[in-house]
């Protein structure tokens, strides 16, 4: 077994730190647990895209705007990335300092492999991942432009950068293609292009946006990606300036909400307007929300929908069937507080099925796969299928050994 290290030797983590020196204990726990016996999949973590930013919008394709970017790029020393709509709840994100590895990547890498590959590694390896599921940070907030030809154009730059840098670098880097979901026939076009890609499991819609997921514009869309066999992801994420959430003063009531209503809301929709029934081989993702909310909208819904059945009228079925049997989530953040409300919770979402661990490195609530494997209530098999076995079924993943030391 790993001694722990001194209190001495320990160095202040810090925007510079190494990514395998910061998920040391994690490294420490899956070596003592054995993790490489399974096939691990975090099917939710992050790289800083905006830190590319310069090479992403070379893969815009119309050349005026492409132009555009790259002379903003090259004017404009220090300025933020070219079309992004920003949110200034980012700038607490390092809780004042205290949690600094996420705020500016500087960790050093050596000239080979791209940056963000490298750093993915390193997290994998750190973590006994055998397949890691990279999301982008800043672009979260894409859905809010207010052009969205604009989120066209970035979307699909960003989708192709990804498959051209990303998941050409490490056959366990996998994505999910970001849809420019304001325009319906641009998101099909996405899902025109790159089903076929072997190493893009699935289509993410970032969920911080003011559109009814049920609407038919979106019909030809959901049938295109329920016969491409990929899931459909709602990524969660927050809009300070939506004026519900304008009233919350602190980063900490926003963030504890904003992550959960976007997603709320979309899943009210999915369900009673009856999606699953229209597309019932289609199967939806809904990520970074946390658990919690799962269990109260289950059953405010189910208490809603029998008093009120004619309003639903393509539910054959009680909201809560749907969303324990045809809908999967992503675990974090979990809420732990309390181990008997979130045993049951595990029961009600049909956990040992449904539920995909997921890290969401190198945010600063970041879960690590302990956070599963500690549970108690949770049997062996269990634990084996959330921390990997359900996201292979879902994304059609092989049995895979984790990356070894050595991270460039």
């Amino acid at each position: 077994m790993d001694a722990p290290l001194p209190i001495e030797a320990l160095a202040e983590i810090g925007v510079e730190t190494d990514t395998r020196l910061y998920l040391d204990h994690a490294r420490r726990h899956a070596r003592r647990h054995g993790y490489d016996r399974w096939t691990l999949v975090d099917i939710d973590a992050h790289h800083v895209e905006s830190i590319s930013w310069k090479e992403i919008v070379d893969f815009i394709e119309d050349p005026v705007l492409r132009d555009q970017a790259k002379a903003y790029h090259a004017e404009r020393v220090g300025a933020p990335p070219y079309g992004l709509v920003g949110d200034f709840g980012l700038r607490y994100q390092d809780c004042g300092g205290r949690i600094p590895h996420q705020a500016d990547r500087r960790e050093r890498v050596e000239p080979g492999p791209h940056r963000d590959v490298v750093l993915t590694r390193r997290a994998m390896e750190a973590l006994a991942v055998a397949y890691m599921v990279v999301f982008p940070t800043s672009m979260l907030f894409l859905g809010m432009h207010p052009q969205p030809q604009m989120e066209v154009a970035l979307g699909r730059a960003y989708n192709r950068w990804v498959e051209a840098t990303l998941l050409a670098g490490d056959a366990g880097i996998l994505a999910l293609a970001y849809l420019p979901f304001n325009t319906p026939e641009e998101a099909l076009r996405v899902v025109e292009e790159s089903a076929a890609h072997p190493r893009v499991v699935g289509f993410t819609v970032t969920s911080t946006r003011y559109k009814p997921v049920h609407d038919r514009a979106y019909w030809r869309l959901y049938r295109a990606i329920e016969e491409s066999g990929k899931p459909i992801c709602f990524h969660a994420g927050y809009h300070w300036q939506d004026p519900s959430l304008a009233t919350i003063p602190t980063f900490l009531g926003m963030h504890a909400l904003g992550f959960v209503w976007c997603n709320m809301v979309h899943m009210t929709n999915w369900i009673l307007e009856g999606i699953p029934e229209r597309f019932p081989r289609l199967r939806s993702l809904w990520v970074e929300s946390g658990l919690a909310w799962i269990p109260f909208l289950m059953q405010r819904l189910d208490d809603q929908f029998l008093m009120r059945p004619s309003e639903a009228p393509m539910l054959k079925r009680l909201p809560s069937e749907y969303m324990a049997e045809r809908c999967w989530y992503s675990s974090q953040p979990m809420e732990r507080g309390n181990p008997k409300a979130l045993a049951l919770t595990f029961e009600m979402i049909r956990a040992e099925s449904q539920l995909l661990w997921s890290s969401d490195w190198p945010h600063f609530d970041f879960d690590t796969p302990g956070v599963i494997y500690d549970l108690p209530f949770l049997s062996e098999a269990a634990k084996r299928a959330i921390l990997g076995g359900n996201a292979q079924r879902l994304f059609g993943l092989p049995d895979r050994r984790p990356p070894g030391p050595g991270g460039a």
